[in-house]
């Protein structure tokens, strides 16, 4: 195409694998753990199968696909169930907040539920792909249109990756099937520029927001970590907060 395309690399790699859980969970959900080297993410297929993303240092990310399965499956389980060393200003600013909370009756009082242990992976599952931010100037040329990857690539920390490219899919479909009901050919520039358009101005803003907390989630400094661990018990404890954010990642699924 021709086209300006801006992206940076996250000098990490996506380590993925379908993992078999140690046993069936009960309430199957989502988890997420930031680590010093990026976070892990096990997202449910069943109440007994997982997908992994695992974000790690490329260096990191290409020993770990060599490894045996069982030493593969012990850095898994040592990642979901390490404890780190806890820093005195960090649990002190918690502590003041889980007080506050509770004086305010914005506690939820909901039993937290401990994350899974691994037991092995399906094999040939075990792959990993270069983490980037990228994004092309243009989506559209005469006959030519970018959906999903091929238009922007996003770190997967937020999961909005697949639901950026569901995005661009419906619009697309939507402004061709308008194309042809007025009479005009698929490929009008004026329906392709207008599905640029709306695209880029939804996708840009989210992808920098993504790319941002990447950046936040890198640092170590108390005072990072601190302000944001607050900021996500304080998205957790406040409902209306908490329910945008839910149904703003997962609205563009449903509605499909």
């Amino acid at each position: 195409m021709d086209t300006q395309y801006v992206k940076w690399d996250y000098n990490q790699m996506g380590v993925v694998a379908t993992l078999k859980l140690s046993e069936p969970t009960e309430n199957i959900v989502a988890w997420q753990r930031f680590l010093p080297t990026g976070p892990i993410a096990l997202l449910p297929l069943t109440n007994c199968l997982s997908s992994l993303v695992w974000s790690l240092p490329t260096t990191e990310a290409k020993r770990l696909l060599k490894v045996s399965e069982e030493e593969f499956v012990d850095s898994i389980n040592n990642a979901l169930w390490k404890v780190y060393p806890k820093d005195g200003v960090v649990e002190s600013g918690m502590r003041a907040l889980q007080q506050l909370l509770e004086g305010l009756s914005l506690q939820t009082g909901a039993v937290k539920q401990l994350q899974p242990s691994v037991s092995a992976i399906i094999e040939g599952s075990r792959a990993a792909f270069p983490l980037q931010f990228g994004h092309s100037v243009s989506y559209v040329q005469t006959g030519t249109v970018l959906v999903g990857d091929a238009a922007h690539r996003v770190h997967p920390l937020a999961g909005q990756g697949v639901n950026l490219g569901f995005g661009d899919v419906t619009v697309l479909v939507q402004l061709l099937a308008e194309a042809v009901i007025n009479g005009a050919p698929l490929g009008d520039m004026t329906y392709l520029r207008k599905y640029e358009t709306l695209r880029q101005r939804y996708n840009v803003p989210i992808m920098f927001a993504i790319d941002a907390l990447h950046r936040l989630y890198k640092g170590t400094a108390a005072p990072i970590v601190l302000a944001r661990s607050l900021g996500l018990q304080l998205t957790n404890a406040i409902p209306v907060i908490k329910k945008a954010l839910i149904e703003h990642a997962s609205g563009q699924i449903r509605n499909r």
